[in-house]
Parts: structure tokens; sequence; C-alpha cells
């Protein structure tokens, strides 16, 4: 993977969530927080751990081993879900547009919440943060179909098209 190969990825998971976020706005916090079964209970709920994972490999990228959940005591609304996820966005792109080709081959020593030890290069973990978001989106995405809600769609195509990056004829 190259970082321009990565800056696409991560401009990619940006767009997808901010489109999953515009549709979860809408509901009402009785609607966030109904009992949908998945992974997680709720979209609200759904969403923290989306946050905070992503919270946590950032951190994980920049030395650091966080021992729990990102400020979970505070994101207890939906609206306090959206505003941390806004400044957190921030923060993961001047990460990821910080980094240089050669950053992506670096082995990344972090330590799991349960303390187990792993190391995979940079570029792999970050694949893993797009794809688990996206495994995400798509539960949340049943869900507001659940509560009547219409979300919009996040395909990669879409995004490709979208910013002119598609090869159609």
């Amino acid at each position: 993977m190259t970082t321009t190969e990565l800056r696409r990825l991560f401009a990619y998971h940006r767009w997808a969530n901010q489109r999953m976020l515009v549709t979860c706005a809408r509901l009402t916090a009785e609607e966030a927080e109904a009992r949908i079964e998945s992974s997680f209970p709720s979209v609200l709920s759904t969403l923290v751990h989306m946050l905070s994972a992503d919270w946590i490999w950032l951190q994980r990228w920049n030395g650091r081993s966080p021992t729990g959940w990102l400020e979970a005591e505070k994101l207890t609304s939906l609206p306090a879900v959206l505003k941390r996820w806004e400044s957190f966005e921030l923060e993961q792109q001047s990460y990821v547009e910080g980094r240089c080709d050669g950053d992506l081959a670096a082995e990344v020593h972090f330590r799991l919440l349960n303390g187990d030890s792993h190391t995979y290069p940079l570029a792999e973990i970050m694949r893993h943060v797009v794809n688990h978001a996206s495994y995400h989106r798509g539960q949340v995405t049943t869900m507001l179909r659940q509560l009547d809600q219409i979300p919009l769609p996040s395909d990669y195509l879409l995004f490709l098209r979208e910013n002119n990056e598609s090869k159609s004829e």
C-alpha cells in the first residue's frame, strides 16, 4: 500500500462514516437508544464502539496502548457522540496525512485491552480499521432500517464516482 492509496482509503472511511452519521443525527434519543439486537444493543452503543475502536487504534499507532474505551462515561447521548466524532476525525486525518510510504511498513507493537501483546505492520492495522468500521456501518444500516430510516449508501465505488475517481466510459 502507498500513502496515496492509504489517504484514499481513509477519505472513503470518513465519507462513509459521515453518510451514516447524517442519518443517525435524525434519530430521537429514544430511537438512538432503542434495543435492536446486533453486536451491540442499540444504534448509540454501536456508534460508541465504532468511535472508541478507531480512537484506540489511533492511540496504538502513536505508541500508546489504552486500557479502556474512549471516554465512555461522556458518550451517553447521540449529540455527545456526534460532537466527539467530529473532533476525532480531525485527529485521525492529521495522522493519516502525516504518513509517508516508509512509515507504512513499520511494525506497531501494542497491547489489546485484555493485555495480550501483538505486532503488525502499520499499513495492515490501518486496513483493519477501515474494514472494522465497514462491518459495523452495515449493522447500523440494518438498525436504521428497522427504525424506518433510509440510510445513505456507502459503497466504495460510489465514493470513487462522487470524487471523480471512476473510470466510467
